[in-house]
């Protein structure tokens, strides 16, 4: 069995140490660069802000991808369903109620 290491990743400017195996570092670094890459665009399109929601969000497009892969290359808003920005709207509903209560 290999040790894992700690190494850092940057997402959205924040960094994070991570436990990784022995011979994994670049899978991970390109994960990371590409989830970054995801984020930023979500974050970028101006229409979702807080960086929990923008993982939320990111991680149902990602999902989607995976899911539909004739779908990749097409905008954010082509490529989610409508049960998908029901999902949105729902998270987006709880996290206001959530964030409320903590005031």
């Amino acid at each position: 069995m290999t040790d894992a290491q700690p190494i850092n990743i940057s997402i959205l400017d924040k960094e994070y140490k991570v436990a990784c195996p022995v011979g994994e570092q670049p899978a991970l670094l390109a994960s990371a660069e590409y989830l970054d890459g995801k984020m930023r665009e979500v974050r970028d399109s101006g229409s979702i802000i807080g960086s929990e929601r923008i993982a939320v969000i990111t991680a149902l497009n990602i999902t989607n991808e995976l899911l539909n892969p004739d779908n990749e290359d097409k905008q954010v808003d082509e490529v989610i369903s409508p049960r998908l920005k029901s999902l949105e709207t729902k998270i987006t509903r709880a996290l206001e109620q959530t964030r409320q209560l903590e005031i």
